[in-house]
């Protein structure tokens, strides 16, 4: 088991876009098998600052599933519309 953490900074005023958008993320997501469990938390002290946190069977599973036609339909728009910088994903091992 690995947990994904999906690290976003999000343009002034599009945070309930983002937000949003997420619940479109989190419908394709549920359908991969490999997925156990996601939750959107966003930086109290930084409110424009969001983390996705994602466990998943293996890390192979998620780097299949954001290659997937399905991921890149829900997010395609996103980085060009929403976010002010490009996503940071980190890999947190349970062996590690």
């Amino acid at each position: 088991m690995v947990t994904i953490g999906m690290y976003y900074e999000v343009l002034e005023g599009k945070e309930q876009v983002f937000e949003k958008a997420f619940a479109s993320v989190l419908g394709a997501i549920q359908e991969a098998e490999e997925h156990r469990a996601s939750r959107l938390l966003r930086d109290v002290f930084a409110e424009r600052s969001y983390v996705i946190m994602s466990e998943w069977t293996s890390e192979q599973a998620f780097d299949d599933f954001i290659r997937s036609d399905e991921f890149s339909r829900v997010v395609n728009w996103g980085k060009e519309q929403v976010l002010s910088t490009r996503p940071q994903h980190v890999v947190y091992r349970g062996d590690e």
